[in-house]
């Protein structure tokens, strides 16, 4: 793969748009736990990459190779973004060595995300569980934007310790806002923790909902969801109601390896971001 230098993206072929890296630099880089780092990064043409929340891009670090990231940012207007990377294999690890001023590659943004204009009106209940948090952040930050577009907006965040909760500092600002509703949980009880504790699905016995007006945004390990869709089923959320992004190895992001096809669905394309009604019928989907 070769860097795309000094052209225009509208005047490059469409077919070479899908597999040449756009040149990109890390402008920051800042610890979120012993996993997982936070990257502000912006193209070097200094454009915005357009994206929407729930969208991905394949990161590319030359002499090493390619892998999806999820962004976790919307900040329309701003030319730079944010990838949070857990430190999980070859590229991932290569990312999590590089420092401010480091090139890399991108091709996207890429993949279907969240419609936020379909849910606009609606009330949201958001769930989160461990680095799941991650594209649900730029889902809130696009709601926080337009806050009076949406009805009651729930969090529910749920993590294995407190060692591993992401994005501390912003948690604590949706916990103190008086225009959400916030709740965090721990797997199992750890000294010096206070808060709740249990999987993420005990927070669910307290929740009243209003169930033909609330969509539920949830992301997490695969084996949340079966549990977390059984919650909000019992709570009387439609399935077309429930949307979720799956986590799948994408390699070529634009449907072409056949890699992440589910059934007839290719996730990199398709999604990541589906209704329930779209998979409930695909056995290895959930």
């Amino acid at each position: 793969m070769a860097y795309r230098s000094g052209v225009n993206l509208q005047e490059v072929e469409p077919q070479a748009e899908l597999y040449v890296p756009e040149p990109a630099r890390i402008v920051k880089v800042e610890p979120q736990t012993a996993k997982e780092k936070l990257f502000e990064v912006e193209l070097t043409s200094g454009r915005a990459l357009g994206h929407g929340p729930g969208q991905f891009v394949q990161v590319f670090v030359p002499g090493i190779g390619e892998a999806p990231i999820s962004l976790c940012s919307y900040r329309p207007g701003c030319s730079s973004f944010q990838l949070c990377v857990r430190n999980v294999g070859t590229v991932t690890a290569a990312l999590h060595g590089l420092r401010p001023g480091a090139l890399i590659g991108l091709r996207g943004p890429l993949g279907k995300g969240f419609a936020m204009d379909e849910i606009k009106g609606h009330d949201l209940l958001i769930v989160g569980g461990g680095i799941g948090l991650v594209p649900l952040r730029g889902v809130v930050q696009a709601i926080l934007a337009e806050r009076d577009q949406y009805g009651r907006v729930i969090i529910l965040a749920g993590f294995k310790s407190p060692e591993e909760i992401l994005f501390r500092s912003e948690l604590e600002q949706w916990e103190q806002r008086e225009d959400i509703e916030f709740a965090i949980t721990i797997d199992r009880p750890h000294p010096g923790w206070g808060g709740h504790v249990g999987v993420i699905t005990t927070l669910f016995p307290e929740l009243r909902l209003d169930a033909p007006n609330t969509r539920a945004l949830v992301v997490g390990p695969p084996i949340m969801y079966r549990f977390v869709i059984t919650e909000c089923r019992l709570k009387g959320l439609a399935d077309e109601s429930i949307i979720l992004s799956l986590e799948r190895r994408m390699r070529c992001g634009v449907g072409k390896c056949g890699h992440c096809q589910i059934n007839n669905k290719y996730c990199c394309l398709d999604g990541p971001v589906f209704k329930y009604s779209e998979l409930k019928f695909m056995w290895e989907a959930i």
